[in-house]
């Protein structure tokens, strides 16, 4: 067992050794010259009374005859970035793969955790969304059925326990030390993830000496994008979803839609819009930039649809955020009037999406790109609706339709390449 100071106690500061933050004495000070931190007083009040202790770890996990029990296949897209996976973790490198959403990014990870878990090395997936995390958990337990997972998040009520595969949300991170081999960071450029040095800290903690870093996005920001140029991890780019089909391209329509809320009511188009998905009969999300918009327009919405067609609102702090998801994914809600906390980490079969607002400032490029990304994500339906109403088509809004077709373009020449390269048939 090792064991640290909590607190270490500088000329004018103190650094926390949980978090890596620094506070002014002034501000962490306690009676009798003692000193806590108040920058992740979340997980409990550290002081400098406190000492951190760590637990060796033995990686004596047993191995089961047949690890990866998923019976589905890479396509010959997944496979090339399943190969360099493979690479990352046997070298333990740090890696970013740049997947467009929908390209199958957990399923790429399958052959390389299945390598890591055989060899007793400690994975850890995190992710800085909850939802996302509650998504993971079911996939990972079908496709690994063997091996014990445990499932770490604030809402989560099950006990932590010494698991060979560890799924949490980045916070959790910040509760070890010099735990994982291999850790992967779903959504690296998610709030909030991004830019927050006290979840970069606890990455870093988190891993051992020698262990492998892969960092997941399908809309990475300039500053990753940057690091990859220089070199400072190594890099893949995969422009194709799993089945093919390119990334549904949005409809931007303008319109007053504030003044019609305002008045209760919706345009012609919208009318039209919600009368058309009521006829195909397949789920829907409505996105909205602020949570006093979800009663107002959601009251309207139902006007507008058929009483039996059942929908209705969650956001970030709904105290039933998940039950509410989970009815929505077994076809009990037929809709969800939502903020930005649906934009990712979450998939509904046969889905379409409508953006009110779409030039509000809380839906960036990589929001909405993220937005679109929830539709045709299912083989059996791989396109959909993704509309984008706003008052005016602003650079955020422009930039995300470009970024879209920049890579659907890309995914073109890809599968054209990777077409042409295969054995042809004897006819």
């Amino acid at each position: 067992m090792i064991s640290k100071p909590a607190l270490i106690i500088e000329k004018s500061k103190i650094f926390c050794q949980r978090c890596g933050q620094k506070t002014s004495k002034k501000r962490a000070s306690l009676p009798k010259e003692k000193y806590y931190c108040p920058q992740c007083l979340n997980f409990g009040r550290i002081t400098s009374l406190d000492t951190l202790y760590t637990i060796s770890e033995p990686n004596f996990f047993s191995v089961p005859e047949m690890i990866l029990t998923w019976l589905g296949e890479l396509s010959p897209y997944q496979q090339k970035s399943a190969q360099h996976l493979m690479k990352v973790v046997n070298n333990n490198e740090t890696f970013l793969l740049w997947a467009v959403t929908g390209a199958g990014k957990t399923e790429i990870l399958f052959p390389a955790l299945a390598h890591a878990l055989e060899q007793k090395k400690r994975v850890c997936i995190a992710s800085p969304r909850i939802d996302v995390c509650n998504e993971l958990y079911p996939r990972l337990k079908a496709a690994f059925s063997q091996i014990t997972i445990t499932l770490l998040h604030g809402q989560q009520k099950q006990k932590y326990q010494y698991t060979q595969l560890v799924i949490c949300t980045t916070h959790q991170l910040v509760r070890f030390n010099a735990a994982f081999d291999i850790l992967i960071i779903d959504e690296v450029d998610a709030f909030p993830f991004r830019n927050d040095h006290l979840l970069e800290f606890a990455v870093k903690t988190a891993r051992k000496r020698k262990s492998a870093l892969i960092m997941l996005t399908a809309t990475p920001t300039k500053k990753l994008l940057q690091k990859a140029g220089k070199g400072v991890f190594s890099f893949d780019y995969l422009p194709l979803r799993y089945h093919g089909a390119p990334l549904p391209q949005p409809q931007v329509f303008c319109e007053t839609w504030k003044k019609n809320i305002q008045q209760e009511k919706i345009s012609i188009r919208l009318k039209r819009i919600f009368a058309d998905w009521e006829k195909q009969g397949y789920p829907f999300l409505i996105f909205v930039p602020r949570i006093n918009l979800l009663k107002p327009i959601f009251r309207i919405v139902r006007q507008n649809l058929k009483e039996d067609i059942k929908g209705t609102t969650v956001h970030a702090s709904d105290e039933h955020r998940i039950e509410k998801i989970e009815k929505m994914r077994s076809g009990y809600f037929r809709y969800l009037v939502t903020t930005t906390i649906l934009e990712r980490g979450v998939t509904f079969p046969f889905l379409n999406v409508l953006v009110l607002g779409a030039d509000d400032e809380i839906f960036t490029r990589a929001v909405l790109v993220q937005i679109a990304g929830r539709v045709g994500r299912n083989k059996k339906r791989p396109t959909g609706d993704v509309f984008f109403i706003c008052e005016m088509q602003n650079k955020e809004v422009k930039e995300a339709c470009r970024q879209i077709a920049f890579v659907n373009r890309k995914g073109a020449v890809l599968k054209n390449e990777t077409m042409s390269s295969l054995p042809k048939k004897n006819s």
